[in-house]
């Protein structure tokens, strides 16, 4: 397989990944978006290691180690975002003139992507090993929440 398809469906995936995670931990909290300040990172990730813990009934070994992938999570999500303090007005940027700016759009794909290059091996060692650390009854439980389509937050 070519190099750059490879890259491309890493990127993919990695998305994919920290975007699944992310909306999946943050049930109704989204009003907070991509620009929670430092204080509220930290209570959204006490209550999402708590709220977690308590459903898989993690030990406090296993609660550190999910703190860390909601750590490592949070450095992808910063690396993504980079230097944009409004994404829409980036975007925006690239349509402003008569015609479509691809080279800064190939430029923020090339950001992101390496984003997602270089984080994501970060990203995927800490779950694997929080996921590694459950009990097999534990293991289940998280097989469970993933084949089901909304979650353990299902209101509806």
């Amino acid at each position: 397989m070519k190099r750059w398809m490879k890259r491309t469906l890493f990127g993919l995936f990695g998305a994919s990944l920290i975007i699944g995670a992310l909306s999946a931990c943050s049930g109704h909290h989204s009003h907070h978006g991509w620009n929670m300040s430092a204080e509220d990172q930290t209570k959204f990730k006490t209550k999402m290691v708590d709220r977690v813990g308590s459903k898989l009934d993690l030990n406090e070994d296993q609660k550190k180690r999910l703190g860390i992938v909601a750590d490592k999570l949070q450095e992808q999500r910063l690396a993504l975002m980079g230097k944009t303090t409004d994404p829409r007005a980036d975007l925006v940027a690239l349509i402003a003139g008569s015609k479509f700016d691809a080279e800064k759009a190939q430029g923020m794909i090339n950001e992101k992507t390496g984003a997602i290059n270089s984080k994501s091996p970060e990203v995927l060692a800490a779950f694997g090993d929080f996921y590694d650390h459950l009990t097999p009854e534990q293991q289940t439980k998280v097989r469970d929440f993933m084949n089901k389509k909304r979650g353990w937050g299902n209101r509806g």
